[in-house]
């Protein structure tokens, strides 16, 4: 998987500067982002601090991890399944 760019301490802090009154235009020129990314990560951290974020990237990684083992058992059940049967 790609290594992030920018970390979410970073994200936030850019964030904050637009909040505090800088013009998208001057954070995506000083940053070397586009401006697609400073809206994507507006509308994912919005008004996030950097412990709700840490919060939130820790309840994805958990998300995540949870559905790879719910499909390896759905997978595993099927072929429970699909050997019974072929026995019967």
């Amino acid at each position: 998987m790609k290594k992030a760019r920018f970390t979410t301490e970073q994200i936030i802090a850019i964030l904050q500067e637009h909040a505090a009154g800088a013009a998208p235009a001057e954070l995506v020129r000083r940053h070397g982002i586009s401006r697609q990314t400073f809206y994507s990560w507006k509308k994912r951290y919005g008004d996030l601090q950097v412990s709700d974020a840490k919060r939130l990237k820790a309840l994805e990684d958990e998300n995540a991890r949870l559905k790879r083992l719910v499909s390896e058992q759905a997978l595993n059940l099927q072929i429970l399944k699909d050997v019974l049967g072929k026995h019967s």
